[in-house]
């Protein structure tokens, strides 16, 4: 299915289907002409009428595989509405958007926390709060009150050819995507929530002294020096798979889903375990600040959190998940296909993990990277 022809309601049936990461739904949306910011929300309100909860989520991510345990107890489905980003998600919701449920990740807390627009977590009101690997627990507390329950997590590294790529028997590293051998032929994520991170990696900077001036200028100069060898930044899954699979692209910035995607339809691709680090990141679930239904945000949660989830998150997604108990549900073969640990608390520790930043760092990455991929 071409984007030329798709509609936006195919957009959001593959979407619904598990067709599409979150990362491509937003692409595909918008080659229909429609924005999330224009779409009417009255379709997606009707929990409001039915008394169901509203889970505002990733693209990807409003799926009855991850809501099984909601629909057992309920007999429903909760109502779902997706966005592109966690960015768009917040200033949806700091604009009067109403639900229970929303999809953050971890590098945002600080700002959706400190906006207002998210309530404690009751964890006693998780059967499977006590399963989750505890690092994980951990993130968006405050004082003593959860804020952000941690569902699916990932890495980003490099997707490249083996047979396009010669890495003179030396480690994998970050430095591939600055070889200028592959000068035009490499793929970079347009977004500084992961590329910035990438490139501190590679700098060498410490993720606790990130925000300091003299390591902003640092990595900023590297993606400088980076930009003229970038074939494209992309938002676009799809498409840089393509372009890998083609030749096109001998290498590129990306999350674990795609090597698992591409290396079950056949095509020649490696996942890198930089000599660096990945960079391992985390998202999870928050509960509105005004939800309508508290008790059923918990049951979305709850079941977003389950093992069953988990299953369907490690299986068919390639992430990881917060509850330790849904590895135990995947063959250790599978686990060793997508690279995943049997115990994954072990990865964890070893990856590049992103920490909560400010808004004003955020801001600040924002801003000067849109000025470096524009060429300045």
């Amino acid at each position: 299915m071409s984007n030329e022809t798709i509609s936006t309601d195919e957009v959001i049936r593959k979407a619904k289907e598990g067709g599409l990461s979150r990362r491509q739904f937003n692409s595909l949306l918008s080659a229909t002409g429609v924005s999330l910011f224009s779409m009417p929300f009255a379709a997606r309100t009707a929990s409001a009428q039915d008394g169901e909860a509203m889970y505002f989520t990733w693209g990807g991510y409003d799926i009855p595989e991850l809501l099984e345990e909601y629909n057992e107890k309920h007999g429903a489905y909760p109502d779902t509405a997706p966005y592109a980003s966690s960015s768009e998600g917040l200033t949806k919701v700091q604009a009067g958007f109403v639900v229970d449920v929303m999809h953050p990740c971890n590098t945002n807390m600080g700002e959706w926390i400190g906006s207002g627009v998210i309530q404690p977590i009751d964890t006693s009101k998780l059967s499977h709060w006590d399963d989750m690997i505890p690092s994980l627990q951990r993130i968006g507390e405050r004082d003593g009150s959860h804020y952000f329950a941690a569902m699916e997590w990932g890495q980003t590294s490099i997707a490249y050819r083996p047979d396009l790529v010669d890495l003179q028997s030396e480690e994998e590293s970050w430095g591939l995507l600055w070889d200028e051998r592959y000068a035009g032929r490499i793929g970079v994520l347009a977004n500084e929530g992961d590329t910035w991170w990438c490139a501190a990696i590679y700098a060498g900077v410490p993720f606790d002294e990130i925000g300091t001036d003299e390591n902003i200028a640092k990595v900023a100069d590297l993606l400088r020096k980076q930009q003229p060898m970038v074939l494209t930044y992309f938002d676009d899954v799809t498409t840089m798979e393509q372009s890998l699979a083609s030749g096109e692209l001998v290498a590129a910035m990306t999350w674990n889903e795609t090597p698992t995607r591409m290396q079950n339809q056949g095509v020649p691709i490696k996942w890198a375990a930089p000599k660096e680090g990945a960079l391992t990141w985390v998202c999870g679930a928050s509960i509105h600040a005004d939800a309508p239904r508290v008790d059923k945000a918990h049951d979305v949660i709850n079941s977003l959190i389950s093992p069953r989830s988990g299953n369907f998150i490690i299986d068919e997604y390639g992430y990881g998940h917060s509850n330790l108990k849904s590895f135990d549900t995947v063959s250790p073969e599978r686990l060793t296909e997508l690279g995943l640990p049997k115990d994954p608390v072990e990865l964890l520790e070893s990856g590049k993990f992103q920490t909560e930043m400010s808004i004003e760092f955020q801001s600040k990455i924002a801003n000067m990277f849109s000025e470096i991929k524009a060429g300045f």
